[in-house]
């Protein structure tokens, strides 16, 4: 059982932070072909952004032990990520581990597995991702785990400190190596252009028009 220190993003900064607040993580996803994670880890509520920093942690199978410390560990505004080590058969997100995260402000959980207690987890509202749900539940056994290490989840690679962006489209992963910046740039450009983009469709414009698609058919239809 490993337990490392937190990890510092110099990156996201308050402004930062705000700036991904407003950004879909699907529009992101017209600029960047990487770091999401596989539908399958989907949002357990409706309605829900999250954008913080990953708090990670990885447990196994039937062993919830590293998962109430990283919980009891983690700060206002980090997403718990949960390496479930390949079981989907346990649950090791409850009630009372949303309601803790809940009480520590944290932006919300994710988890390569399933979840349970979920009408609970509605009325507590912290936003939750998983693959399903599960009645059968992780026990207390302090066998193995390891908080603040490289993790994956839901087909990724995920570090402590990296940027969390998640709604109910699905789960993006931004690594610092990256430049937010650049992509905030990127993502915001394209959000404003659909006011305008939406404005010429009602006036009548096709979409294939307005996104270049006839011109890209023209040249291969003419090949």
């Amino acid at each position: 059982m490993r337990i490392q220190d937190r990890v510092t993003n110099e990156q996201l900064t308050e402004v930062v932070l705000k700036r991904f607040k407003k950004v879909e993580p699907a529009t992101i996803g017209h600029h960047l072909h990487y770091g999401f994670m596989d539908p399958r880890v989907k949002s357990m509520l409706q309605d829900v952004k999250v954008v913080g920093t990953a708090f990670t942690v990885r447990t196994s199978v039937n062993d919830s032990t590293m998962v109430h410390k990283a919980v009891s560990l983690a700060e206002e505004g980090d997403v718990l990520i949960i390496d479930r080590n390949g079981d989907t058969k346990h649950a090791c997100v409850g009630e009372m581990v949303a309601y803790a995260a809940n009480v520590k402000k944290l932006a919300g959980i994710i988890i390569d597995g399933p979840c349970t207690d979920i009408q609970a987890i509605r009325k507590i509202g912290v936003p939750v991702f998983a693959t399903g749900l599960s009645p059968i539940t992780t026990k207390l056994y302090g066998q193995s785990g390891e908080i603040n290490t490289s993790v994956q989840c839901g087909g990724v690679v995920v570090e402590p400190g990296d940027l969390i962006i998640a709604d109910d489209n699905g789960v993006l992963v931004l690594p610092p190596n990256l430049s937010y910046d650049e992509i905030l740039v990127k993502a915001e450009a394209s959000e404003q252009r659909e006011p305008v983009t939406k404005k010429l469709l009602d006036e009548g414009a096709a979409l294939s028009s307005l996104t270049k698609a006839d011109e890209l058919l023209k040249e291969k239809l003419c090949k």
